[in-house]
């Protein structure tokens, strides 16, 4: 793998820093790319070695920042090392930068970063979807093999299918989440992006596993899953799903593909479904609300010089450095907290999310994979030509859906239409990440991962 040599020289590692610089100009991939701190890898040994890779800004990376594109964490510089970054570096992986994302994780565009928005390198007017639109842009450009991003609510998965890449986001608790900068602590995962289905899986596969530092990690078991009827089977979402003409012929292929290659498939409805989105944000809302109240202005982070008492500078300092989109989550999750409301709000919001986890349950008692799609639509362009706020929150109902319930969930692209990738996405029962690589490998000849325009190989890059 040509991945492999590009940081063994001084000399290649200069050239891959001046491409990196050049090719992420117009998408604005990295927020931070700092060629004197890309070393070469310490292990030169096994099929991960050598291999640089981009790293979302909530996830900490010793001496890179960590700003989780907010000003409030503008000059943060993290001390130590998330817990999947130990593990990447211990198989001879490199961190060679952090990407963009909406602030904080709140998001499903990356127009909502304190430094600016990342174009999708299909359509540099389009968005790449969010939050980790920076790691999607990046991967799909040809800057990084893989790069780690964070899923609360499709934040992996719903970038990747817009950027025409993969994107795992494995079961809740399979991957540490120490060094992951908290947005909904009982949904956020530590997710994988890349343009090779292999590499996604032996990536997933070193970060996996217990961590002491986790309490919420899990020991991920040793035996892979197998089939429920010793043969891969499907099941697909069914009925008017309010889509796109290009994601409805896009997903329509890929469960005739399933059909062609002799698989069982029949369709399902779910009728929780109507409620996922009210339920999602209520308790990511809420938890949001409890995660930030930490940066105040007076340990760390950005702090106003407005403020002459205590509580006027948290105030000042809290209400100059977050974002729109950041203080409006805010304020509803402390509305639905407050006293005489939580069970009404929070709590009945706990007990739907029981119930669909139930009916996920009852799918994954006959059948393996889940079919859905990724988004209702493709990529949609920056700002007002795009989609509203409010529009992209109810169009997250495919994706937050895997969050609630902790299944590990892939995005995968079924091709590009009108010059835009579409992406669908695979669920399975839990710590089956496996049958969800399988599953798509039965389809990668079908659907094979396309290149945006200007796309340079990973040889050309040091040739």
């Amino acid at each position: 793998m040509i991945w492999n040599e590009i940081l063994k020289t001084e000399e290649n590692r200069k050239k891959y820093a001046d491409f990196v610089s050049r090719a992420d100009k117009d998408i604005h991939s990295f927020l931070e790319f700092d060629a004197e701190k890309i070393a070469p890898p310490e292990n030169t040994e096994g099929c991960l070695a050598g291999l640089p890779f981009g790293v979302k800004d909530n996830i900490a990376v010793k001496d890179f920042k960590l700003t989780c594109a907010s000003k409030i964490l503008e000059n943060f510089v993290s001390p130590y090392n998330a817990t999947a970054i130990e593990k990447l570096e211990k198989a001879g992986c490199v961190p060679v930068g952090k990407t963009n994302m909406d602030e904080f994780g709140m998001g499903s565009s990356t127009d909502c970063s304190a430094f600016g928005g990342t174009n999708n390198p299909w359509n540099k007017e389009c968005v790449t979807g969010g939050s980790s639109g920076g790691s999607a842009a990046a991967v799909a450009a040809g800057l990084v093999p893989f790069a780690l991003g964070s899923d609360t609510g499709g934040s992996v998965r719903q970038p990747a299918a817009f950027c025409g890449v993969y994107g795992l986001k494995p079961t809740y608790g399979s991957v540490s989440r120490f060094g992951l900068v908290a947005y909904a602590s009982s949904l956020d995962v530590i997710g994988v992006v890349s343009r090779d289905l292999d590499l996604a899986e032996k990536v997933f596969e070193v970060i996996r596993g217990e961590d002491e530092k986790d309490q919420t990690s899990i020991p991920y078991p040793e035996k892979k899953a197998e089939p429920v009827n010793g043969k891969l089977s499907f099941t697909y979402l069914e009925g008017d799903l309010g889509l796109t003409p290009e994601i409805e012929k896009g997903y329509r292929a890929c469960i005739q593909a399933i059909r062609d290659r002799g698989f069982e498939i029949k369709g399902v409805q779910i009728p929780s479904l109507e409620y996922v989105i009210p339920v999602y944000y209520t308790i990511a809302t809420a938890e949001a609300s409890a995660n930030l109240a930490r940066f105040n202005g007076v340990r760390y982070g950005y702090r106003s010089k407005n403020g002459e008492t205590p509580l006027e500078l948290m105030q000042k300092s809290r209400n100059e450095g977050f974002g729109d989109e950041v203080k409006l989550r805010i304020l509803l999750g402390t509305y639905v907290l407050r006293s005489g409301f939580q069970d009404q709000y929070y709590g009945k919001a706990q007990k739907i999310r029981t119930k669909i986890i139930n009916e996920f349950k009852d799918i994954f008692s006959y059948s393996d994979i889940f079919v859905v799609p990724a988004f209702p639509s493709q990529a949609f362009r920056h700002g007002n030509a795009g989609l509203t706020q409010y529009q992209q929150k109810v169009a997250d109902k495919f994706t937050v859906t895997a969050n609630l319930t902790g299944l590990p969930a892939l995005s995968l692209p079924v091709g590009v239409d009108n010059g835009l990738p579409v992406g669908v996405q695979f669920f399975a029962d839990y710590c089956s990440e496996n049958l969800l690589f399988d599953a798509a490998r039965q389809l990668a000849d079908v659907f094979p991962v396309a290149t945006p325009p200007g796309f340079v190989p990973a040889e050309k890059i040091i040739g």
